[in-house]
């Protein structure tokens, strides 16, 4: 007797008929995306990466902190391979000492605030090769977080070549850095004192901001230490305009019509003490800037080759001496000449990125450093995130504030500027806008080119021509063909 098959039987064996059928679907799913992602790939480069053999093999790595530094070397070279020092400038020395016994020739750190400089000018006194290394790029594996640990994972790290040196410019570029950022940085304090000028006269009621556009011009300096200095009359206080001031006495007369109160004068009186000091502080950075160009070798013959008169008003916070002439003899061409740089940007600029180009293989590299270009994550065969790399360098600031003031510019930036505006908005298009600009600076420095502007029109009519190219070959590949109206 033929027995009918159970039904838990029937149950499994459509089941494992499901589940082969789901496979054989899976696999040949898999395989449509391997072959798809293969065709994606085909354009894309290969990087050969190195493999994992020990380079610096006399390498050091340093853990640096405000009271100590963790000092790591190669086993064997010492009964101790991990020593901490102080931060006392005796105690450095004993750490060039220590390294120099031990066989180190390269020594690794992290950029910890301005811990490292101390560190780094004694080390490289002593001739060792330091690494400066960005944080961001030592960061260790999951776990436990230690000085020590730290130091021996910088030190492998090296050992291995995997850490990358940061920028450093020349020693003399390094010097005028640190006149050109304390500028900046006295500039700035004063800013907050000019504040504190404004607040006074309005808590007396003299509206001199609303006839004079800068307080800290001449009508306006003139007035306020009449002020200061006892005089409260508005009639003589308007006596002091500038004929080149665009209200008249009687307007300013009627502005300085207020309530002078003593604790007010007092205040105002501060204030335009505390902005005097500042503006000396500023001058005599100044004058050691002038020393400081005055050391490097001039790149051109001013008298053979003279610069054109300067077509834009200056800032009110260049310096005394002729920071244009100095900067074109230093550098070899003038960067004034690009539509939205004044004298002062282009000391930003130059004192962070020195003179030598060569430290970067292409300007994409450099305008990759400075953080204008696209820092793409692809996964996948598709890009993910495109957005420039978060940074604090003050060259590609500089670069920014540049591009913003070509806005209206009638220059082939100006155009650039407002195109990349209206298709990807103001923040976008300064970036953009940066970017053109370093490229442009990138190519000056390294070929000794001057820079001229061709004009918005002839931008305009380079952009047209490229809009017709992409029409036409559209058109071929549907088929079609493009004929001008004119035509």
């Amino acid at each position: 007797m033929v027995h009918p098959p159970d039904q838990s039987d029937v149950v499994k064996a459509r089941a494992e008929k499901e589940r082969q059928a789901q496979g054989r679907k899976a696999k040949s799913q898999a395989q449509a995306r391997a072959k798809a992602k293969g065709k994606r790939g085909q354009g894309q480069k290969t990087v050969e990466l190195d493999s994992l053999a020990q380079i610096n093999l006399n390498a050091a790595g340093l853990d640096i902190g405000a009271a100590e530094i963790w000092a790591c070397v190669p086993e064997e070279r010492d009964e101790v391979s991990v020593r901490v020092f102080k931060t006392y400038t005796i105690d450095l020395q004993g750490l060039a000492d220590w390294l120099g016994a031990c066989g180190v020739e390269t020594v690794a750190m992290e950029s910890t605030g301005v811990y490292w400089l101390p560190v780094y000018e004694i080390l490289e006194e002593r001739g060792f090769e330091v690494y400066l290394v960005n944080a961001r790029h030592t960061k260790n594996v999951s776990g436990r977080k230690t000085d020590i640990l730290d130091c021996q994972w910088i030190q492998q790290l090296h050992t291995y070549g995997l850490l990358r040196a940061s920028f450093q410019p020349a020693e003399e570029i390094a010097t005028l850095r640190a006149y050109v950022r304390q500028q900046q940085n006295l500039i700035r304090y004063r800013s907050a004192h000019i504040q504190h000028l404004q607040k006074a006269l309005q808590l007396m009621n003299l509206q001199l901001t609303q006839v004079i556009s800068d307080i800290t011009g001449e009508t306006g300096l003139q007035i306020i230490r009449a002020i200061v200095a006892g005089e409260q009359d508005p009639v003589k206080l308007a006596q002091f305009r500038n004929p080149r001031c665009h209200s008249s006495e009687a307007e300013i007369a009627k502005a300085l019509q207020g309530n002078y109160r003593a604790e007010h004068l007092f205040a105002l009186r501060q204030a335009l003490e505390l902005y005097d000091f500042y503006t000396e502080q500023i001058r005599a950075c100044d004058t050691q800037l002038e020393q400081q160009y005055a050391l490097f070798t001039p790149q051109v013959d001013v008298e053979a080759q003279p610069l054109p008169p300067r077509q834009r008003r200056g800032s009110p916070n260049e310096p005394d001496f002729d920071l244009r002439t100095s900067l074109y003899q230093m550098t070899g061409v003038d960067l004034t000449r690009i539509d939205g740089l004044n004298t002062l940007t282009v000391q930003t600029i130059i004192s962070e990125i020195g003179l030598d180009m060569s430290c970067w293989p292409t300007v994409k590299h450099f305008t990759a450093w400075l953080g204008l270009a696209p820092n793409n994550k692809i996964t996948g065969g598709k890009v993910r995130r495109r957005e420039t790399k978060k940074t604090t360098n003050r060259a590609a600031t500089a670069l920014r504030l540049g591009a913003q003031a070509v806005s209206r510019s009638d220059s082939a930036l100006g155009a650039f500027y407002r195109r990349k505006r209206a298709q990807l908005g103001a923040p976008k298009a300064i970036t953009a806008t940066a970017h053109r600009i370093a490229r442009i600076i990138y190519v000056m420095l390294k070929n000794k080119t001057e820079y001229h502007d061709p004009g918005a029109d002839y931008y305009e009519e380079q952009h047209r021509q490229r809009a017709i190219a992409n029409l036409k070959r559209k058109a071929k590949k549907l088929g079609l063909e493009v004929v001008s109206a004119a035509a």
